[in-house]
């Protein structure tokens, strides 16, 4: 797709036609890692492209044509429900958690959520009832709610759906969320990169409001008052850190802040804040609904529930598979119909490598937690091109604030480069792994002290593959430099 975009625009990638018309750049993940090749145009979404495709979507705003005009709507493509286990992506019946509070003191919201098990869908995996249960007792005359939409884990769009599909069911989870922790503003913090999903949500809200649902005096045991806006990141990952988003809603430097305080005791404006993410919200909804038991007998003892996973990559049907806590991976990878799977990155770059010696793992706390994300590579794919992709993206995410994570990933990127080379020495992967204990240990926020995962986890799961990849007698470093090449220039300078 990149010479046919050039070929189209003009531009070249990283930068712009010669008229300045259009401007083509390339980006890590749009959230449409299920549909791809995927592009946005003005911030529309374009799926499934073909050389033709792009050819015709180039002509049309060549004449004049606004992108909103000829974008996709991009597909939901949920493709497993487990049956009448279903907790999440079952039928949605608007106001149907909501209608709970008129029976409910706030306290008693919190004890459900605590009875139900549920854990942060977003990675952290924190107990959401303890969170909301200490943003409770934290004394203020005002506190807030956040929605964590800020989808940014490549290869994971599960939230993407939810918002897409069901809107409402996440704004009951925040108008429950703010019931029982005695909130009354909220926010839903939107990835830039699903701006198109802006307007659905903001006329669900209005829906809300004139039902009653948000606004002033909506109906609940106790005076309840509550309202949403949405605000729009502005597409830094690093910002799917929970303070790093806050720093962002006040209009700073979207960076972490020092662990002095939790959101719940000073968060947005320095006043209690929860912070829940897109599926929390949603599961948080379900629960009221249906109830804490119903929850508790679905999945393990400390993984109760179900969980929402973006399947992505070298399968025949990539898309949202809502599985039960406790699913074997190799079950996942042949529901997916995974040809011939090699690797597969669990919960994203910042996640867990995992090799087909593991298929008999269990996706639950126990044993292998996912985030959402799961991405699938068969034997067709080169591994150090797979890892030196994701260390491209950690080198270029690092909000730079802290050494250990703005040394250390360019460190490590250029190491993977000398493996890609063929330069690499046994050493070369003791230092790799070093790096990365260094830069876990230091850095000061998640997406430091994830970013070497995937590199240590696949020099351990693919032992094979490096011993091939590395120079043992460290004889191809003096053989693959080119001294002609070297001086070349320089001679033809003298020459003149």
């Amino acid at each position: 797709m990149k010479q046919a975009f050039e070929k189209e625009t003009g531009a070249t990638l990283g930068g712009t036609d010669a008229s300045g018309m259009f401007g083509f750049y390339e980006t890590s993940c749009i959230g449409l890692s299920d549909q791809e090749p995927a592009a946005l145009i003005d911030f529309c979404p374009v799926t499934e492209l073909t050389p033709q495709k792009v050819k015709t979507v180039v002509a049309k705003l060549k004449t004049g044509s606004p992108a909103i005009s000829i974008c996709d709507e991009p597909k939901n493509n949920i493709r497993y429900t487990p049956g009448e286990n279903t907790f999440i992506l079952k039928d949605y019946e608007p106001g149907a958690a909501l209608r709970n509070l008129k029976e409910l003191e706030p306290v008693e919201v919190i004890n459900s959520i605590k009875e139900a098990g549920l854990m942060g869908m977003g990675g952290a995996f924190f107990p959401t009832g303890i969170k909301w249960e200490t943003c409770r007792k934290s004394v203020s005359n005002r506190k807030f709610v956040v929605c964590n939409a800020d989808e940014g884990e490549p290869g994971t769009f599960k939230d993407r759906v939810l918002l897409n599909t069901m809107p409402g069911l996440v704004i009951e989870g925040m108008a429950l969320g703010a019931y029982s922790v005695g909130a009354s503003e909220g926010i839903i913090y939107l990835r830039a990169e699903y701006r198109w999903l802006k307007e659905k949500i903001e006329q669900t809200l209005e829906d809300f409001r004139e039902k009653g649902w948000l606004g002033d005096h909506i109906p609940a045991k106790q005076p309840f008052s509550f309202d949403i806006r949405v605000q729009l990141g502005a597409g830094a990952y690093v910002c799917g850190e929970e303070t790093a988003l806050l720093n962002s809603l006040e209009g700073k430097r979207g960076e972490p802040r020092t662990r002095r305080y939790f959101p719940v005791e000073r968060g947005y404006l320095a006043k209690p804040t929860l912070v829940n993410n897109v599926e929390t919200f949603a599961t948080a909804a379900r629960i009221l609904e249906s109830g804490a038991e119903k929850m508790r007998k679905l999945g393990t003892k400390d993984s109760p529930g179900t969980k929402l996973i973006s399947i992505s990559g070298d399968c025949a049907k990539p898309g949202i598979y809502e599985i039960e806590w406790g699913m074997r991976l190799g079950d996942l990878l042949a529901l997916c119909e995974a040809n011939d799977p090699y690797y597969v990155q669990v919960s994203g770059p910042s996640g867990v490598a995992v090799s087909m010696k593991e298929r008999n793992r269990r996706l639950c706390k126990e044993d292998l937690l996912c985030g959402g994300s799961f991405m699938v590579f068969d034997k067709t794919r080169d591994l150090l091109q797979i890892l030196h992709n994701f260390s491209n993206f950690f080198k270029q995410e690092s909000c730079g604030i802290c050494t250990p994570c703005r040394a250390g990933n360019f460190i490590l990127n250029r190491k993977l480069e000398k493996l890609q080379l063929g330069l690499g020495s046994l050493r070369d992967l003791v230092e790799l792994e070093d790096w990365g204990a260094t830069i876990k240990q230091n850095s000061r926020c998640g997406l430091g002290q994830m970013s070497p995962n995937s590199i240590v986890d696949a020099i351990h799961k693919f032992p094979e593959y490096f011993d091939q990849r590395v120079d043992k007698s460290g004889s191809r470093l003096n053989m693959g430099f080119d001294m002609a090449a070297a001086v070349r220039e320089y001679e033809e300078a003298v020459k003149e």
